[in-house]
């Protein structure tokens, strides 16, 4: 693990007009189906607030990072993780909360709570995680890497030689890109960026006694824990706040204090068409840095008169102050789990090629079409190599004279893409190149603007996708010239076409050749750049027009088969389970003697195991060293099993909102699914359980899904 796998889901809701507002925007009242009625009338409170649920399960983060059966410095980067999932719940969720409630657009939630209530409850609930996410610092990981020969130390704690070196880095390296700004008559409260670590600076002029405010930002573009040598760290701040005497010449520098703000950093656009929405993009990004301050985190040991200066000028409440111990900060905590320390770390694993795309005799890599006309190929990142499947499929198509046209989406790809480069050299050769790019991908917009434009220059159409809808869904298709006729190939999958978070989140990948769910697809890229409009497929479920009302069918299937005693059961794996009509038709099902499992992996609003309403619902979470980011949709069918898989989530910005495929897989690929989804539920399984009262208890399970995953791919490429 090298990056921040656990971050919020990046997304935003959008309006008719493509104005991007915040995904917790307030929702059309719901209003349970006749049927339901009955069933929850005597039940108070069926849904859990979402926000708190996103507490909890970041809270499940932390736990990892408590978990001594983990490695130590997995553990220094899970809590990294919670420090970068905090914040960009508090830009974006907390942000929106009070816009909403500032605008007067706020609405009770489904949960019973009005929005003063969830935002005390948020405020309180992550003040009390900040404060255990110190402890488990301080008192837990600081020893135990202490102990393995790794010291995280402040000022204090250095040798005079450690100190010697630290003067010599700021006085040649970090002195010259520093600047004091002042604060009195002449020189106004200066602007703090979002999430920059700061130095609150009290001095004093000796010659009159005056004493003054002052402002030093601490650079980020230096390492956050400045190496000492003989694996010793020391926080960049302490060596800037050892030496501010040279910044301050002259003056007395009687308090230094560090502190850090949380500021709004959604987007408001309001442009209502493609081209436009470029440029108000743009314009939108420069003032992202601006937006109204959210929290405040501060050193608990900050001076009562500076703290009051900082609440006033940033004009925010005390409910949004948080006094922790120091360091603030604590996402560096990604460079001291990056050392080369591999004993600390979960042990090495590559992801492997697909049996069925591996080299047998040739050191040429395999014909992906050739391999696909034998059968479909259903892929498990990280697990099964994007780079040798996915990767491999555009890079080939791109090559290959007989490919007459490629189709994709990117919602979001790395800095140096690959498949950037394959369609780029597919339409420089030629071929017809469609790339729908979505340029609202939250944090990704000015990545998805350079790329868009990149795609235009070599010549590939590219498009935007359908007004007020962002297009979320993964999908590639390749038009090849065949003796037999023009063949379409197809990929499907639950995750973006990323090469380096393939490495890192659990995603499921559909290749194939069927000729049904070939033409589909064909149809929805028909829909997504031109003036088609069709709203139903045969293979596949379509939002906003057909996911919530397919899945609610597919429930309601299941309900009819249990009562007639055929075969009947739902299992659902997701990001997130929310929306109310999806859960109420599982209240449902339940009621009527389905069994009901979930594995969620964040948000779950759902109560399971309440007397009377979801007692043969089950709902669990499974974290650890990769993101679980695939959406699985299992039924029993009767007997005649049904298995769905693609990018939407149970929310209402995914079944309203965007563009989302779900597609249902072929027999084969279908009971590998099943397969999977077994060994997941299997009581052996560790993971955290829901309980009715909205609480995760970690179960005794001795296997962990992943670490067996794992171990299946290397057995599996030791006996091949």
């Amino acid at each position: 693990m090298t990056t921040e796998p656990h971050v919020v889901d990046d997304d935003t809701d959008v309006t008719e007009t493509l104005s991007v507002v915040p995904d917790d925007a307030a929702e059309p009242p719901y209003t349970p189906a006749p049927a339901l009625v009955e069933h929850i009338e005597s039940v108070d409170n069926r849904f859990v607030d979402r926000e708190l649920s996103w507490l909890r399960f970041n809270e499940r983060v932390l736990e990892l990072a408590e978990d001594e059966s983990l490695p130590l410095l997995e553990r220094a980067r899970f809590l990294a993780i919670f420090t970068s999932n905090l914040d960009e719940f508090f830009m974006v969720r907390v942000a929106g909360l009070k816009r909403r409630i500032a605008t007067g657009l706020a609405v009770r939630a489904a949960s019973g709570m009005m929005p003063l209530e969830v935002l005390e409850a948020i405020w309180t609930r992550a003040d009390e995680l900040s404060q255990r996410q110190a402890r488990v610092f301080h008192d837990r990981i600081v020893p135990e890497l202490r102990d393995q020969g790794i010291a995280l130390v402040r000022w204090a704690d250095l040798e005079r030689d450690e100190q010697k070196t630290c003067k010599k880095l700021f006085k040649e390296r970090v002195y010259p890109v520093l600047t004091p700004l002042a604060v009195d008559p002449a020189h106004p409260f200066p602007y703090i960026s979002g999430l920059s670590l700061n130095l609150a600076v009290l001095i004093r002029n000796p010659k009159t006694g005056k004493e003054h405010f002052a402002r030093v930002k601490v650079p980020s573009n230096f390492d956050r824990f400045v190496a000492l040598g003989n694996a010793r760290f020391v926080p960049l701040e302490d060596v800037i706040g050892a030496h501010l005497g040279r910044l301050f010449p002259g003056m007395e520098v009687l308090e230094v204090h560090t502190f850090r703000v949380t500021r709004n950093e959604d987007l408001e656009v309001e442009e209502d068409d493609a081209e436009n929405l470029l440029a108000a993009l743009e314009k939108e990004l420069l003032r992202r840095k601006f937006g109204p301050p959210v929290r405040l985190e501060v050193e608990e040991s900050i001076a009562p008169s500076v703290l009051e200066l900082l609440v006033s000028e940033l004009d925010i409440s005390e409910d949004e102050v948080f006094r922790l111990p120091g360091p603030l900060d604590l996402r560096g905590l990604h460079s001291i789990a990056d050392l080369p320390r591999d004993d600390l770390k979960y042990p090495s694993f590559v992801p492997a090629t697909h049996a069925r795309l591996a080299e047998v005799e040739s050191s040429a890599p395999v014909d992906v079409f050739k391999a696909l006309r034998r059968r479909d190929v259903l892929l498990h990142h990280p697990y099964d190599s994007f780079a040798t499947s996915v990767q491999r499929f555009i890079e080939q198509a791109a090559a290959d004279p007989h490919v007459l046209a490629i189709k994709q989406t990117l919602y979001r790809t790395s800095g140096d893409s690959p498949i950037i480069d394959a369609l780029i050299d597919a339409a420089e050769a030629g071929k017809q190149v469609l790339v729908l790019v979505e340029i609202k991908a939250r944090f990704d917009e000015q990545a998805n603007i350079r790329w868009a434009r990149k795609l235009e220059k070599a010549g590939c159409h590219v498009v935007y996708g359908l007004v007020g809808l962002k297009t979320h869904c993964k999908l590639a298709m390749v038009v090849r010239d065949e003796p037999e006729g023009i063949r379409r190939y197809t990929h499907i999958g639950t995750g973006n076409y990323n090469p380096k978070t393939s490495r890192m989140y659990e995603d499921l990948g559909l290749l194939t050749t069927n000729v049904a769910i070939g033409e589909d697809v064909a149809h929805l890229f028909n829909n997504l750049s031109g003036w088609s409009r069709k709203a139903t497929y045969e293979e596949l479920l379509v939002a906003p027009d057909s996911v919530r009302t397919g899945l609610v069918e597919l429930i309601h299937r299941e309900i009819e088969h249990h009562k007639a005693g055929r075969a009947a059961g739902i299992r659902f794996k997701a990001n997130s389970v929310v929306d109310e009509q999806i859960i109420d038709a599982l209240y449902l099902a339940s009621g009527e003697g389905v069994p009901v499992e979930i594995l969620v992996r964040g948000i779950c609003a759902l109560r399971p195991g309440v007397p009377g309403l979801s007692e043969n619902i089950t709902v669990r979470s499974i974290l650890g060293r990769y993101l679980e980011h695939s959406r699985v949709f299992s039924f029993e069918g009767g007997g005649e099993p049904i298995a769905m898989i693609g990018s939407a989530d149970m929310m209402h910005r995914n079944l309203d909102r965007r563009v989302e495929v779900l597609v249902r897989l072929p027999e084969q690929s279908r009971d590998e699914v099943r397969r999977l989804l077994d060994l997941a539920f299997a009581p052996t399984t560790q993971a955290w359980e829901l309980g009715a009262d909205a609480h995760w208890t970690r179960n005794a399970g001795t296997e962990h899904l992943q670490e067996t995953l794992i171990e299946r791919q290397r057995n599996r490429r030791s006996n091949s």
